[in-house]
């Protein structure tokens, strides 16, 4: 990919007005692993995305100062960027992986992105940002970015639930993964209660799971909105008490 030449002292504006990020964050003043959350931008001009997410994190973390990025994957290579009338500092490392953006804020407070490449199908990246923002996840950015190469969202899970069984999650009387369930019944999606999954999840010892579950899910579970997190957390719906009105 080619890449224009960057005057350091030149400011670039974007000739138009920011745009709403796809990013997900986590609640202020939770404990952070890897990663505080995902964004999917819209396509891979630095001009025309950083702005709309660099307003965002202001008002969720602080006001940034400075951007830290990957040298490749931009059609451009800005190192000053006007947004909200001040300028922005943007740093291009070849250290960087190409699926991490760092944003260094003005409080000292420091973002660490998992960035979703802008051609990614929409549940995979869906499923890649909410792993990016679980307050538990374990998965590194290059890790997540690998599994959204192959264009599904099954390796994600796979990643996941990895990690989660190397902190102590569910696993069969042999110690082996439990096999992660279909979704669904016959061709059915289905709706069900958020407390039920919660108590399944605490039957299984595993209350950190399911404070996240109650914290980030609704009160009733759209299986088809939600059902790459129901198999990463190896929910099996024909086992839910509210699946019996679908049968």
């Amino acid at each position: 990919m080619k890449h224009a030449i960057a005057n350091s002292r030149i400011t670039v504006i974007s000739p138009t007005p920011p745009s709403t990020p796809r990013l997900r964050l986590p609640p202020a003043g939770l404990r952070r692993t890897h990663l505080d959350g995902g964004w999917w931008p819209r396509s891979t001009d630095p001009v025309a995305e950083l702005p709309g997410l660099v307003l965002a994190i202001d008002e969720l973390r602080g006001p940034v100062t400075r951007l830290i990025l990957a040298a490749e994957g931009w059609d451009s290579r800005p190192r000053r960027l006007g947004v909200a009338d001040r300028v922005l500092r943007l740093g291009y490392f070849h250290s960087q992986p190409i699926s991490l953006l760092t944003a260094l804020c003005a409080n000292g407070d420091r973002v660490d992105l998992l960035v979703v490449p802008p051609h990614t199908d929409g549940e995979t990246a869906d499923a890649a940002m909410v792993m990016a923002a679980a307050t538990g996840n374990l998965v590194p950015a290059q890790q997540i970015a690998a599994a959204v190469a192959t264009g599904t969202s099954r390796p994600l899970r796979g990643a996941a639930e990895q990690a989660w069984e190397s902190e102590g999650g569910y696993t069969g009387s042999r110690g082996r993964p439990i096999a992660v369930p279909d979704n669904r019944i016959g061709s059915k999606m289905m709706h069900i209660d958020k407390a039920e999954v919660i108590a399944v999840l605490r039957s299984r010892g595993l209350f950190d799971r399911a404070d996240w579950v109650d914290r980030e899910l609704p009160g009733v579970i759209d299986t088809h909105a939600h059902g790459s997190l129901l198999r990463l957390l190896h929910i099996d719906l024909a086992t839910m008490p509210s699946a019996a009105i679908h049968r």
